[in-house]
């Protein structure tokens, strides 16, 4: 049987290559790495917001990446110092293509910036700058490199189910968190400092988001999940 097909989303950059510099679709090959050995097959999806329907018809299963802040104007908050580097293209075009995919049931893993992405799509807001909240920079000490620290998973949660205990090392590089939640999400996970790192929705097929990078560490479960229900409902159509 074909592999599930997994959707990532991606972000324009100016990047250079060869003898060229121009903008390019890029995402980190960690996340295409994590989802093929988890045994799916990825497909890089460039924001835009036409062919949200034609995209999704196409997928079995969505994986919303990291990048840059989520532009505050999304959640209808004026931007702090700390907030930079928002593209609203791309929060418009990863909106509109995961309010599209959580209206099918379609299975999404949304990570790091994805996870905001989600919390807003719900109707949740985010805290724009954590130090402000916890006092430290340990979520992101050094730019360009991963914090590592724990997290406490809450117990009966898919996220717990996923991993299967109630604590998880986990990479960060995240300034960034979640306010209010949204609509039918709850915490699945926190930090020593209490920071919320993950969110799920219990009545989705499979909605999880978690503030760390799953794709930079060695762990492959939260990817064959998401692979795993992606296989599913590719079955069920």
């Amino acid at each position: 049987m074909a592999r599930p097909l997994i959707g990532i989303t991606t972000y324009v950059e100016e990047a250079s290559w060869s003898h060229w510099v121009a903008p390019a679709a890029l995402i980190p090959f960690a996340y295409v790495r994590a989802v093929e050995r988890a045994g799916g097959r990825a497909l890089l999806v460039p924001p835009g917001e036409d062919g949200v329907e034609e995209t999704l018809d196409a997928l079995d299963g969505l994986l919303l990446s990291g990048g840059n802040d989520v532009d505050p104007a999304s959640y209808g908050a004026e931007p702090h110092a700390e907030t930079g580097g928002v593209r609203p293209e791309r929060d418009r075009a990863e909106l509109a293509l995961l309010e599209g995919a959580l209206a099918r049931d379609l299975p999404v893993l949304a990570v790091c910036r994805g996870s905001q992405v989600l919390n807003v799509a719900r109707g949740g807001d985010l805290v724009q700058h954590l130090p402000d909240v916890v006092g430290d920079e340990k979520h992101k000490h050094t730019p360009g490199a991963w914090a590592d620290h724990d997290v406490e998973i809450e117990d009966g949660t898919r996220l717990g189910k996923l991993l299967g205990g109630d604590r998880a090392p986990v990479k960060s590089h995240h300034h960034q968190g979640f306010g209010k939640l949204g609509e039918g999400l709850r915490a699945s996970a926190h930090a020593n400092d209490g920071t919320i790192e993950a969110l799920e929705d219990p009545d989705a097929r499979f909605a999880v988001g978690v503030l760390w990078h799953p794709e930079a560490g060695e762990d492959r479960k939260l990817f064959e999940g998401l692979v795993r229900e992606a296989a599913a409902y590719r079955e069920s159509r």
